[in-house]
């Protein structure tokens, strides 16, 4: 059975047609979890909207952000979202060996205080851990109020991406 069900550009509606296009001006290429959500227009919009501003945008350097998808990716046992990752994260300067602790779950060296403020705080939610007041208090005073924000909807965000594709059943595209 086929889960994913890429609508055919001429059947889309209105609605659907504006992100469809929206999606391939931006990126390119429409994504696969936006194959999933251009089902709900709305939807859709929303993540489009906001992840690009959280891959684009946000006050968390590049590093961060990927060191935060690999942990969310690795929580949900997202072979995709990690593959897709991988070379991303390299990309950004993540070494292999950092790269293989966090899809592991053992904890990185890092050097910057922000990032091990990113690392600590996007840990602690992605294993259930509520951090006492002292704990965060001292990630609040690496990352800020604007990176704690940006973090918790980062996760959200690509839970929701993980997620899909897992239910979907989407397959990582082998390199050609």
């Amino acid at each position: 059975m086929n889960r994913l069900i890429e609508p055919a550009p001429a059947k889309l509606t209105a609605e659907q047609t504006e992100i469809f296009d929206r999606l391939v001006a931006g990126r390119g290429r429409v994504l696969g979890p936006y194959k999933i959500w251009i089902h709900s227009p709305a939807v859709a919009d929303g993540m489009e909207r906001l992840g690009t501003f959280l891959n684009k945008h946000a006050s968390l350097s590049p590093r961060e952000v990927e060191m935060t998808i690999l942990m969310i990716a690795r929580h949900w046992q997202s072979d995709y979202v990690i593959q897709a990752h991988l070379k991303e994260g390299l990309r950004v300067g993540l070494s292999r060996h950092l790269i293989e602790n966090l899809i592991s779950g053992r904890m990185p060296q890092l050097d910057e205080a922000h990032e091990r403020g990113v690392y600590r705080f996007a840990d602690a939610l992605v294993r259930g851990v509520k951090l006492t007041d002292a704990e965060f208090g001292e990630v609040e005073a690496a990352i800020g109020r604007q990176g704690i924000a940006e973090i918790l909807v980062l996760l959200g965000y690509y839970t929701s991406v993980a997620l899909g594709m897992k239910v979907h059943d989407v397959p990582y595209p082998q390199p050609q």
